[in-house]
């Protein structure tokens, strides 16, 4: 039983980013909706709880709210933002809305810290923060007194240290705030007692464990593998759990990377000795596509024929009852308000938007709670290649999510030749390393240009690279000039149908990692 820190969700896209930052202190969290806060508060120990930002106002009839009996539960509890404002008002303080002067504040500002209270224990008089509010607490509840104030916002940091409540009205969660991890570590290990015990080792074995008290000793799985970090950890895991019992299947869609089928195939079954079964479906799954440029029908309809794929596999085995996917939070988070909670849909990921709700199978997603960093370093916890676990992610359906517009077997070969020089360069030269990823996108644009002094009118092809931790953010990076010719000159040399690259960038947010 780990120490248990609760994230309530109130609606902030910065939510899982909580949550994440927890964990990098190897401390245990899980996100919840308010309605559901109390009830998962009291299943086993809990050392603290965070409440998340959000897009509401804390005095609106409508906004999200809490059961009041979580302030009597002697834990330490932490507000950012709404999060705050909520805490204040809900013990009888004030909250004043937007439009009077000084209250709102957006993006980096200074804060003058006026207290030596152990929240701000090794934070200077003065540092940065991250601001993104238009309401502000105009009077503190009783019990509470100032700890630090911005240009802005007076009672930018408050706290009621006897009862062990606090405020925030910036985000420390974000890297923006200069030393919002520290201020996160003094919460967790100071005010919280936090042992650090979550730690990737630990929880590798524990999924282990998960996985064969889930399936049983006569329950067979069939195991959806990509290749990538998540289905290849995903893959050991379940190996390690009922070992022959899991079959793993990797489906050739037709929307794969130049390369991919025979890797994973040299990789998993001469190396691994996985049982694994390729399946060659890129007609069935081009089929689908026809015609389609929405991006979430895109990634439904290729979720639907996974799902097809693997029970017609499962069939082969008779007791095949179970269904593993490398499903992750940030999967959860974009396709669903995950936890039943305030915050946006931003998009269907196909193992999980795209599920039909007559799935005869029961998921195996012993990773559904966990980050890209956190996955990693399970993969080197289990023993697996380095150069594995650290291939760059690819989105489950493919090219397709990465070819604007309609999907077809040529414009995939297209997108497929103008991604494989893009890693290729960014590979021989050594400007990977340290990148999250690096990839073409075939643009649904086309325009004029000259080549052997003819006019030509074809696609466009942009250059997409970000560096990143969890995926949940991304800052774009900007390749070397020499780099960025090769590819321009190799493409539009190479590979036929596209005459313009461009670079995109972009970085997340307010742009997503994959352009749909």
């Amino acid at each position: 039983m780990h120490d248990r820190i609760l994230v309530v969700d109130f609606g902030s896209q910065y939510t899982q980013l909580i949550a994440r930052r927890v964990r990098e202190h190897q401390v245990y969290s899980e996100v919840v909706a308010p309605q559901e806060a109390l009830e998962r508060a009291s299943q086993g120990p809990l050392r603290g709880i965070v409440l998340s930002g959000g897009p509401a106002s804390a005095f609106a009839q409508d906004a999200p709210r809490l059961p009041v009996e979580i302030l009597q539960l002697d834990v330490p509890i932490l507000g950012i933002c709404y999060g705050m404002q909520w805490l204040c008002n809900a013990l009888g303080g004030e909250v004043q809305p937007a439009g009077g002067e000084g209250t709102r504040e957006f993006g980096h500002t200074r804060l003058q810290v006026e207290s030596s209270d152990p929240l701000f224990q090794g934070v200077g008089p003065e540092t940065v923060v991250w601001m993104s509010h238009g309401d502000r607490v105009s009077r503190l509840p009783e019990g509470f007194r100032r700890l630090a104030q911005s240009p802005g916002c007076p009672e930018a940091a408050v706290g009621d240290a006897s009862r062990r409540l606090y405020g925030l009205q910036f985000h420390p969660e974000v890297a923006h705030t200069r030393q919002g991890s520290l201020l996160l570590e003094n919460f967790l290990r100071d005010l919280c007692g936090c042992r650090g015990d979550w730690k990737p080792a630990n929880v590798a074995e524990e999924c282990i464990q998960q996985v064969r008290r889930q399936v049983g000793e006569d329950g067979e799985i069939v195991l959806g593998l990509s290749g990538g970090v998540d289905s290849s950890v995903l893959a050991v895991i379940c190996q390690q759990a009922i070992g022959s019992r899991c079959h793993a299947i990797f489906v050739d869609t037709g929307l794969l990377r130049a390369g991919e089928r025979e890797l994973v195939q040299h990789t998993f079954r001469d190396h691994f000795h996985l049982d694994l079964t390729v399946v060659d479906a890129a007609d069935r799954f081009l089929a689908q596509l026809q015609g389609v440029e929405d991006p979430e029908v895109k990634r439904k309809r290729i979720g639907h024929e996974f799902v097809e794929v693997f029970r017609e596999q499962a069939g082969r085995f008779a007791q095949a009852r179970y269904l593993a996917q490398g499903t992750l939070y940030p999967d959860v988070i974009e396709s669903v308000a995950a936890h039943g909670g305030p915050t946006a849909v931003i998009k269907s990921h196909h193992n999980v938007g795209g599920l039909p709700e007559d799935l005869d199978m029961e998921l195996v997603e012993p990773l559904r709670l966990m980050f890209k960093d956190e996955v990693r370093a399970m993969g080197r916890a289990l023993g697996l290649p380095e150069e594995m676990v650290q291939r760059q992610p690819f989105p489950g359906p493919g090219l397709a999510v990465r070819c604007l517009g309609e999907v077809s077997k040529t414009r995939c070969e297209t997108l497929r030749q103008a991604d494989r020089v893009v890693r290729e360069e960014f590979e021989v030269r050594g400007e990977h390393r340290g990148i999250w990823q690096y990839f073409a996108v075939l643009l649904n644009v086309r325009s004029v240009g000259v080549m052997g002094d003819q006019r030509t009118y074809e696609e466009c092809c942009a250059i997409r690279a970000v560096d990143s931790q969890d995926g949940m953010t991304a800052d774009w990076v900007y390749p070397s000039r020499d780099l960025l010719q090769t590819i321009s000159t190799r493409i539009i040399n190479e590979v036929p149908g596209i005459n313009r690259v461009v670079l995109d960038l972009t970085s997340k947010p307010p742009g997503t990692i994959e352009w749909e």
